[in-house]
């Protein structure tokens, strides 16, 4: 498997692991920002017991929240592929962006103009000081990928996500598919 150098719009797949950091166990994040500064990215496929409507009562809409990293959790944040509807956007790569005007976001949803496959909300975010994603790919805690799904990743199935790219890698990878998460389960 040849993994690529990170940089903004790539993918970061957590490495298995049988004890696991309890955040990025099985995860797969997706990288808004990349610089000799620093990493910022999103967790795509840890899913909260919320929606949007149990955070902001005033948009109704069921649109799942999830888990978009250990830092700044009390804060709201979202991807999206809409940015002719969503003012003050900011193109992270492929067509997928980040942020934007969160009134407009709400106005659209309660009139029912953005699809939940159009937009992903999360709570919090990951990042990285300088050089500590490089740290953390020197030591194998992940692996860096091109993201084919371009923009449609926002609305790719979080169930099987992590599950799929391990079968994808093939070899050593294929056997942790289909191990439990929890290695007190085998």
């Amino acid at each position: 498997m040849i993994t690529i150098q990170p940089k903004k719009g790539s993918l970061l797949i957590a490495e298995p692991a049988i004890i696991g950091d309890v955040s990025f166990n099985r995860s797969i994040v997706l990288l808004a920002e990349h610089s000799h500064e620093g990493s910022v990215g999103f967790i795509l496929n840890k899913p909260l017991d919320y929606n949007i409507n149990d955070l902001v009562p005033e948009v109704e809409a069921n649109f799942r929240v999830y888990n978009g990293g250990p830092v700044e959790q009390d804060n709201l944040y979202f991807i999206h592929r809409i940015p002719d509807l969503i003012p003050d956007s900011v193109e992270i790569s492929l067509g997928i962006y980040w942020g934007g005007d969160f009134s407009k976001v709400a106005e659209l949803i309660s009139t029912n103009s953005i699809k939940e496959d159009e937009i992903r909300f999360f709570l919090g975010y990951s990042g990285w000081a300088a050089q500590q994603l490089d740290d953390e790919l020197k030591s194998n805690s992940w692996v860096v990928t091109e993201n084919i799904y371009k923009n449609e990743i926002i609305g790719k199935d979080y169930a099987s996500f992590w599950k799929e790219k391990m079968l994808e890698f093939g070899d050593e990878y294929s056997i942790w598919s289909n191990a439990p998460e929890n290695p007190n389960y085998n």
